[in-house]
């Protein structure tokens, strides 16, 4: 049988990563994600620091990289540097992806300072991180809808608040999803034809969550998902979807980038909403 050509650049990598990503054993599906996930990291960190990371052994990169065809692990994470020449060089960003915990217990500024650091570089990721192709795609989704009805469960209700507070503000219809009286049922069954759905959801992906966006495509309603992977079981079901790397501290995740997207989109919607309300009727 004759081999396939490996993907040729990291787009093409991660397209047939995603694409596979089910058949994968669950060992190559965490060490896959990681490397998804972490594309930075993985350009400039050794093969053992990469896979104490991802939580695998170093062979199962090796499988990984020949399960798509390459010869080895190196020849694949040549994809990941062959990126970073494309983008202006962070090192302050690749300091800090090698830097590790001191162990020391962290007095109250510490902590100030080490969180307001991590969201600082969460949001500098951030645009570099989304396609402006897909940013329109997702506003001529909500631009076109009759009404926006948002969710977001656990940490993520926040960010489905604010959008939906956003929303309001610039006269766009909306709706949060909260479930409120555990009548999840009858608020997705509100959702009109005309209408679109956006979903913010991180691992471990809420159950009700995961739930009412397979109910949305199996009605067609347009999805559009905040999400934290591209192999994310959301990101799948979506129309569009948006990868957001939160900063985390000693285990636990901002919102910040999360919230940072949301603001823009709704912004960027109401800049539409003026423009096209100023333009001149030809009579």
């Amino acid at each position: 049988m004759t081999q396939q050509q490996p993907p040729q650049d990291f787009d093409e990598l991660r397209k047939r990563v995603t694409a596979r990503y089910e058949s994968l054993s669950p060992r190559l599906q965490q060490a896959a994600r990681y490397l998804l996930d972490h594309p930075k990291d993985v350009a400039f960190s050794t093969v053992a620091k990469i896979s104490e990371s991802a939580g695998v052994t170093p062979s199962t990169l090796i499988r990984l990289a020949n399960t798509f065809d390459f010869s080895g692990f190196s020849e694949m994470q040549g994809l990941f540097r062959a990126r970073l020449v494309d983008e202006l060089p962070n090192y302050t960003e690749r300091i800090r992806a090698v830097r590790s915990a001191t162990g020391e217990t962290p007095g109250s500024t510490q902590l100030l300072w080490e969180f307001a650091d991590a969201n600082r570089a969460a949001l500098e990721q951030l645009p570099g991180r989304i396609d402006s192709g897909t940013l329109e795609q997702a506003l001529n989704i909500f631009e076109e809808a009759r009404a926006i009805h948002v969710m977001g469960a656990r940490r993520s209700f926040v960010v489905a608040s604010y959008m939906t507070y956003a929303l309001h503000h610039i006269d766009k219809r909306a709706f949060l999803i909260n479930g409120l009286g555990g009548m999840y049922g009858e608020q997705v069954k509100s959702i009109g034809d005309n209408d679109a759905l956006m979903v913010i959801s991180f691992s471990p992906y809420a159950e009700e969550t995961r739930k009412l966006a397979a109910a949305a495509r199996e009605r067609n309603i347009p999805l559009v998902v905040i999400t934290d992977s591209n192999v994310s079981p959301l990101a799948q079901l979506a129309d569009v979807y948006f990868v957001v790397q939160e900063a985390e501290v000693k285990g636990f995740r901002g919102l910040a980038a999360s919230l940072c997207l949301a603001q823009t989109l709704a912004i960027a919607l109401g800049v539409r909403h003026e423009l096209t309300s100023a333009m001149p009727i030809n009579r």
